[in-house]
């Protein structure tokens, strides 16, 4: 590395000022390393620009990453494009859930009675769950079981208290869960089923402890009318009425007809889009931000990137997707979904909702079908090819990260030599600063000499 020939004219000028007193010799190499020096700040800029691609190149990145996580929710079969919704009319006695199998349309439900489970309590007392019973027996029968099932009440296995009787039963794997109730008048032993309906019915019987059993429920099944087709069911909740939707009975006023409603449920399917809609604007924005010019007629650090131009291009491909012969709905805005001067897009809500609930079979059909060709699973499909990792993002990522790998190294190279430079130079002008101090005594020895002559 050389010395500049402006940064020698100036010293040279300056050195028959310092005959006598020296020179500054760290002014004097400052200035020349300074000079030295601009190639690397030149490089330096050039990393940082490699650095400010870098992260704007992750931040497009993250944003389409979101982006296709919208994407493939409006791509899958159980999407909430797909949801469906119930209602009841009489939410106080069913109410009503639908999944995505359900198929829109209405019902005409009377609940006649519900299911119940099977019960019983011992009437006669105790004075505490810890009190003495007199030995004997009872039996439990579940209905359907062959053969009932003895208790024994007996001190010798600490079945002679309640609390000792309800640990035995419950330890059987009986079918009923027996506990302690306790009131003002004293302790009494309660067994209940573990299951509702006519299937979890249980009887007790042949009673010798004289523990005075009572029966207030009798195990039922729940009895429903729909559409005027009688069903039962062991529980409360019935699934196999309406194909799809599941109904919660809550009472069973008489004669009380309740209409249940399927339909699409327009606030999942609309929130879906929607947040597709924000997470693909974004994008255009951050987009759009690169090709802006600021202040200083500046764009970003991407503009003249291609892989920039190829994402965007590719996104304004996809928004303009046409699906032909897919009745009312052939593109985005055929639903109310329309591109603004920018390249954003915008929702007119009560126009998406409309075609949400006019046609709900081909609302879903233009973005996902059975061959993999709807709008949702095209789009997802070029996303997973832009930012797969050897799409164009990473690849452009790779290579933006070379650049700046093998200028770093020129930098440090170039650091090196000037500290080289720097060392040998201190070295150089420390030996003329001593010259230099010592030229008025050379002169007066020289003067001297003459003298004498």
């Amino acid at each position: 590395m050389s010395v500049s020939s402006s940064a020698i004219s100036s010293i040279v000028g300056d050195l028959a000022n310092d005959v006598g007193t020296g020179i500054n010799v760290q002014a004097v190499v400052a200035e020349i390393i300074a000079a030295d020096s601009a190639p690397m700040t030149q490089m330096q800029q050039e990393q940082s620009t490699f650095s400010s691609q870098t992260s704007a190149l992750q931040n497009i990145s993250s944003l389409m990453a979101t982006l296709q996580t919208s994407i493939q929710s409006l791509s899958d079969v159980d999407s909430p494009l797909t949801a469906q919704v119930a209602t009841s009319s009489n939410s106080n006695v069913l109410t009503a859930t639908a999944s995505s199998t359900a198929t829109a349309g209405t019902h005409s439900v009377v609940v006649n009675s519900l299911a119940t489970t099977s019960s019983y309590y011992t009437q006669n007392e105790q004075a505490s769950a810890t009190s003495t019973l007199a030995s004997g027996s009872f039996q439990i029968q579940m209905a359907g079981a062959s053969s009932p099932t003895t208790i024994p009440v007996d001190a010798a296995d600490g079945t002679n208290t309640l609390n000792g009787l309800a640990s035995s039963i419950n330890s059987q794997g009986l079918g009923v869960t027996a506990s302690i109730i306790t009131d003002a008048g004293g302790a009494r032993l309660s067994l209940v089923s573990n299951n509702s309906g006519a299937a979890g019915d249980f009887t007790v019987s042949n009673d010798t402890v004289g523990l005075g059993f009572t029966k207030p429920v009798t195990g039922a099944d729940a009895s429903v009318t729909v559409d005027g087709v009688p069903i039962t069911s062991s529980t409360n909740t019935v699934t196999s009425a309406i194909p799809g939707v599941t109904l919660d009975l809550l009472a069973d006023p008489p004669g009380t007809t309740s209409t249940v409603t399927v339909a699409p449920d327009t606030t999942q399917a609309s929130g879906a889009i929607n947040d597709f809609v924000s997470s693909y604007n974004a994008v255009v924005q951050a987009i759009n931000a690169q090709y802006a010019v600021d202040s200083n007629s500046q764009q970003g650090v991407l503009a003249s990137d291609s892989t920039l131009a190829s994402i965007q291009s590719t996104l304004a491909n996809d928004v303009n997707f046409s699906a032909a012969g897919n009745g009312s709905f052939i593109n985005l805005a055929s639903m109310g979904i329309s591109m603004n001067d920018d390249g954003t897009l915008s929702v007119d809500a009560s126009t998406l909702n409309a075609a949400i609930s006019s046609d709900p079979q081909d609302f879903v059909n233009f973005f996902q079908n059975s061959a993999n060709t709807g709008f949702a699973q095209s789009f997802n499909s070029d996303l997973n090819n832009l930012l797969s990792p050897t799409g164009l993002i990473a690849l452009d990522e790779n290579g933006i990260s070379q650049s700046s790998q093998a200028l770093s190294d020129q930098i440090s190279q170039f650091q090196a030599n000037l500290t080289t430079e720097q060392a040998s130079l201190t070295t150089e002008f420390s030996q003329i600063d001593a010259t230099l101090e010592q030229l008025p005594t050379l002169e007066n020895q020289v003067a001297g000499q003459l003298s004498g002559a």
